[in-house]
Protein backbone atom coordinates (compact mmCIF):
# COMPACT_ATOMS: atom_id res chain seq x y z
CA UNK A 1 0.00 0.00 0.00
CA UNK A 2 0.68 3.72 -0.76
CA UNK A 3 2.80 5.25 2.89
CA UNK A 4 1.32 8.27 2.27
CA UNK A 5 -2.33 6.96 1.20
CA UNK A 6 -1.86 5.01 4.68
CA UNK A 7 -0.82 7.91 6.42
CA UNK A 8 -4.06 9.29 5.12
CA UNK A 9 -6.45 6.42 6.23
CA UNK A 10 -4.73 6.58 9.69
CA UNK A 11 -5.67 10.38 9.65
CA UNK A 12 -9.34 9.81 8.81
CA UNK A 13 -9.42 6.28 11.50
CA UNK A 14 -8.38 8.49 14.64
CA UNK A 15 -10.57 12.07 13.42
CA UNK A 16 -13.43 9.56 13.42
CA UNK A 17 -12.83 8.23 16.65
CA UNK A 18 -12.52 12.16 18.42
CA UNK A 19 -15.99 12.26 16.51
CA UNK A 20 -17.40 9.40 17.81
CA UNK A 21 -16.79 10.69 21.32
CA UNK A 22 -17.79 13.81 20.53
CA UNK A 23 -21.54 12.58 19.58
CA UNK A 24 -21.60 9.68 22.58
CA UNK A 25 -24.48 10.46 25.03
CA UNK A 26 -22.69 10.06 28.35
CA UNK A 27 -26.00 10.38 30.20
CA UNK A 28 -27.13 7.37 28.77
CA UNK A 29 -24.11 5.72 29.26
CA UNK A 30 -24.13 6.40 32.77
CA UNK A 31 -27.78 5.24 33.36
CA UNK A 32 -26.70 1.81 31.78
CA UNK A 33 -23.89 1.90 34.15
CA UNK A 34 -25.95 2.63 36.99
CA UNK A 35 -28.28 -0.80 36.21
CA UNK A 36 -25.30 -2.77 35.07
CA UNK A 37 -22.39 -2.36 36.94
CA UNK A 38 -23.91 -0.90 40.04
CA UNK A 39 -27.20 -1.39 41.07
CA UNK A 40 -27.29 -4.94 39.57
CA UNK A 41 -23.90 -5.99 42.12
CA UNK A 42 -25.80 -5.15 45.25
CA UNK A 43 -25.76 -1.08 45.67
CA UNK A 44 -29.13 -0.12 46.98
CA UNK A 45 -28.31 3.48 49.06
CA UNK A 46 -30.47 5.17 46.66
CA UNK A 47 -28.82 8.62 47.28
CA UNK A 48 -25.11 6.96 45.96
CA UNK A 49 -26.92 5.59 43.05
CA UNK A 50 -28.60 8.80 42.26
CA UNK A 51 -25.36 10.87 42.30
CA UNK A 52 -23.47 7.87 40.58
CA UNK A 53 -25.82 8.56 37.47
CA UNK A 54 -25.31 12.21 37.57
CA UNK A 55 -22.16 12.85 38.06
CA UNK A 56 -20.18 12.96 34.49
CA UNK A 57 -17.09 10.69 34.94
CA UNK A 58 -15.74 11.74 31.63
CA UNK A 59 -14.54 14.50 32.38
CA UNK A 60 -12.61 13.20 34.74
CA UNK A 61 -10.85 11.20 32.62
CA UNK A 62 -7.91 12.10 29.92
CA UNK A 63 -9.60 12.99 26.42
CA UNK A 64 -8.70 10.10 24.57
CA UNK A 65 -10.41 7.46 27.64
CA UNK A 66 -13.44 9.50 27.42
CA UNK A 67 -15.40 6.76 25.23
CA UNK A 68 -13.96 4.22 28.24
CA UNK A 69 -15.31 6.39 31.37
CA UNK A 70 -18.32 4.15 32.05
CA UNK A 71 -16.62 0.87 31.68
CA UNK A 72 -16.02 -1.75 34.01
CA UNK A 73 -13.04 -1.26 35.47
CA UNK A 74 -10.41 1.24 36.27
CA UNK A 75 -8.62 3.60 33.72
CA UNK A 76 -5.22 5.61 33.49
CA UNK A 77 -5.07 9.23 35.11
CA UNK A 78 -1.35 10.27 34.19
CA UNK A 79 1.23 10.25 36.46
CA UNK A 80 1.28 6.15 36.95
CA UNK A 81 -2.08 6.79 38.92
CA UNK A 82 -5.94 5.12 38.11
CA UNK A 83 -9.20 6.67 38.28
CA UNK A 84 -11.25 3.57 40.26
CA UNK A 85 -13.97 1.48 38.70
CA UNK A 86 -17.19 2.83 39.18
CA UNK A 87 -18.80 -0.29 41.03
CA UNK A 88 -15.58 -0.07 43.44
CA UNK A 89 -16.38 4.23 43.80
CA UNK A 90 -20.08 3.39 44.47
CA UNK A 91 -18.99 0.18 47.05
CA UNK A 92 -17.21 2.61 49.10
CA UNK A 93 -19.39 5.52 49.05
CA UNK A 94 -22.03 3.38 50.37
CA UNK A 95 -19.91 1.90 52.61
CA UNK A 96 -19.59 5.01 54.24
CA UNK A 97 -22.95 5.56 55.46
CA UNK A 98 -22.52 9.84 53.64
CA UNK A 99 -24.71 12.14 55.48
CA UNK A 100 -25.36 15.65 54.88
CA UNK A 101 -24.72 16.77 57.33
CA UNK A 102 -20.81 15.02 56.95
CA UNK A 103 -17.03 16.50 56.73
CA UNK A 104 -14.97 13.80 54.84
CA UNK A 105 -11.22 13.70 54.74
CA UNK A 106 -10.12 12.12 51.28
CA UNK A 107 -6.64 10.96 50.81
CA UNK A 108 -5.60 10.81 47.40
CA UNK A 109 -7.73 12.97 45.23
CA UNK A 110 -6.25 11.39 41.66
CA UNK A 111 -8.96 12.97 39.37
CA UNK A 112 -11.23 13.92 41.72
CA UNK A 113 -13.76 11.89 40.98
CA UNK A 114 -14.74 10.26 43.98
CA UNK A 115 -14.61 13.57 46.09
CA UNK A 116 -16.67 14.92 43.19
CA UNK A 117 -19.47 11.97 43.90
CA UNK A 118 -19.50 12.36 48.22
CA UNK A 119 -19.58 16.50 47.66
CA UNK A 120 -23.26 15.47 46.53
CA UNK A 121 -23.86 13.39 49.80
CA UNK A 122 -22.28 15.70 52.56
CA UNK A 123 -21.56 18.96 53.78
CA UNK A 124 -17.78 19.19 52.90
CA UNK A 125 -14.81 17.21 51.02
CA UNK A 126 -11.44 17.80 52.52
CA UNK A 127 -9.11 16.17 50.00
CA UNK A 128 -5.26 15.65 49.60
CA UNK A 129 -2.94 14.89 46.62
CA UNK A 130 0.56 14.17 46.87
CA UNK A 131 0.90 14.19 42.74
CA UNK A 132 1.47 18.14 42.40
CA UNK A 133 0.28 17.92 38.53
CA UNK A 134 -3.14 15.53 39.67
CA UNK A 135 -3.64 17.70 42.18
CA UNK A 136 -3.37 20.85 40.71
CA UNK A 137 -5.74 19.80 37.49
CA UNK A 138 -8.25 18.31 40.05
CA UNK A 139 -8.35 21.35 41.57
CA UNK A 140 -9.28 23.49 38.63
CA UNK A 141 -11.51 20.70 37.18
CA UNK A 142 -13.47 20.54 40.13
CA UNK A 143 -13.83 25.09 40.38
CA UNK A 144 -14.68 24.57 36.78
CA UNK A 145 -17.05 22.13 37.01
CA UNK A 146 -19.15 24.45 39.90
CA UNK A 147 -18.17 22.30 43.05
CA UNK A 148 -17.90 24.54 45.92
CA UNK A 149 -17.59 22.54 48.83
CA UNK A 150 -14.43 20.66 47.91
CA UNK A 151 -11.46 22.33 49.23
CA UNK A 152 -7.61 20.43 47.67
CA UNK A 153 -4.38 20.48 49.71
CA UNK A 154 -1.52 19.19 47.93
CA UNK A 155 0.99 17.17 49.68
CA UNK A 156 1.46 13.77 51.74
CA UNK A 157 -2.13 12.87 53.08
CA UNK A 158 0.02 10.57 55.93
CA UNK A 159 -0.74 13.44 58.38
CA UNK A 160 -4.21 14.11 57.25
CA UNK A 161 -5.01 17.64 58.00
CA UNK A 162 -5.30 18.61 61.13
CA UNK A 163 -6.75 22.72 60.99
CA UNK A 164 -10.27 21.06 59.92
CA UNK A 165 -10.25 17.87 61.91
CA UNK A 166 -12.03 15.82 63.44
CA UNK A 167 -13.98 14.48 60.29
CA UNK A 168 -16.89 12.50 60.27
CA UNK A 169 -16.05 10.21 57.08
CA UNK A 170 -12.12 9.30 55.97
CA UNK A 171 -11.52 7.61 52.97
CA UNK A 172 -8.05 6.73 51.34
CA UNK A 173 -7.92 5.77 47.52
CA UNK A 174 -4.27 4.51 47.72
CA UNK A 175 -2.77 1.53 50.02
CA UNK A 176 -0.86 2.11 53.08
CA UNK A 177 0.71 -1.01 54.66
CA UNK A 178 -1.07 0.02 58.00
CA UNK A 179 -3.59 2.72 58.76
CA UNK A 180 -1.38 6.40 59.63
CA UNK A 181 -2.28 6.79 63.08
CA UNK A 182 -2.64 11.11 62.40
CA UNK A 183 -5.72 9.28 60.49
CA UNK A 184 -7.17 7.79 63.60
CA UNK A 185 -6.82 10.28 65.53
CA UNK A 186 -8.73 12.96 63.15
CA UNK A 187 -11.64 11.03 63.09
CA UNK A 188 -14.46 12.03 65.18
CA UNK A 189 -16.37 9.98 67.74
CA UNK A 190 -18.73 7.90 65.87
CA UNK A 191 -16.90 8.30 62.44
CA UNK A 192 -16.28 6.13 60.18
CA UNK A 193 -12.28 5.15 58.28
CA UNK A 194 -12.45 3.60 54.78
CA UNK A 195 -9.19 2.41 53.55
CA UNK A 196 -7.70 -0.61 51.03
CA UNK A 197 -4.79 -1.77 53.40
CA UNK A 198 -1.43 -4.00 52.69
CA UNK A 199 0.93 -4.60 50.01
CA UNK A 200 1.24 -7.48 47.83
CA UNK A 201 -2.37 -8.74 49.41
CA UNK A 202 -4.49 -5.68 50.03
CA UNK A 203 -7.99 -5.83 51.01
CA UNK A 204 -10.55 -3.00 51.77
CA UNK A 205 -11.12 -2.05 55.30
CA UNK A 206 -13.50 -0.47 57.53
CA UNK A 207 -12.59 1.10 61.14
CA UNK A 208 -15.79 2.69 63.38
CA UNK A 209 -14.88 4.55 66.41
CA UNK A 210 -17.11 3.73 69.15
CA UNK A 211 -16.36 4.96 72.69
CA UNK A 212 -12.79 6.16 71.68
CA UNK A 213 -12.32 2.62 70.29
CA UNK A 214 -11.58 1.58 67.05
CA UNK A 215 -13.61 -1.34 65.66
CA UNK A 216 -12.04 -2.50 62.24
CA UNK A 217 -14.36 -4.61 59.82
CA UNK A 218 -12.58 -6.66 56.84
CA UNK A 219 -14.64 -6.23 53.68
CA UNK A 220 -13.31 -7.48 50.46
CA UNK A 221 -10.30 -8.32 48.49
CA UNK A 222 -9.11 -4.97 46.27
CA UNK A 223 -6.04 -3.90 44.28
CA UNK A 224 -5.19 0.20 44.58
CA UNK A 225 -1.98 2.00 43.95
CA UNK A 226 0.40 1.62 47.34
CA UNK A 227 0.19 5.03 49.09
CA UNK A 228 3.33 6.89 48.51
CA UNK A 229 5.80 9.85 51.00
CA UNK A 230 6.09 9.80 54.89
CA UNK A 231 4.09 5.82 54.91
CA UNK A 232 6.85 4.62 53.23
CA UNK A 233 9.55 5.72 55.08
CA UNK A 234 7.80 4.66 58.31
CA UNK A 235 7.77 0.95 56.66
CA UNK A 236 11.38 1.17 56.13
Amino acid sequence: MNKLLLILMIGIFVAGCHENSKAMDYKAMRKKMVETQIRSRGIVNTRVLRVMGNVPREKFVPEGYKPLAYEDGPLPIGEGQTISQPYIVAYMTEKLEPKTSDKVLEIGTGSGYQAAVLSKLVKEVYTIEIVAPLGEDAKKLLKRLGYKNIFVKIGDGYRGWKENAPYDLIILTAAPPRIPEPLLEQLAEGGRLLAPVGDISQELVLIRKTNGKFVRESLLPVRFVPMTGEIQKENN
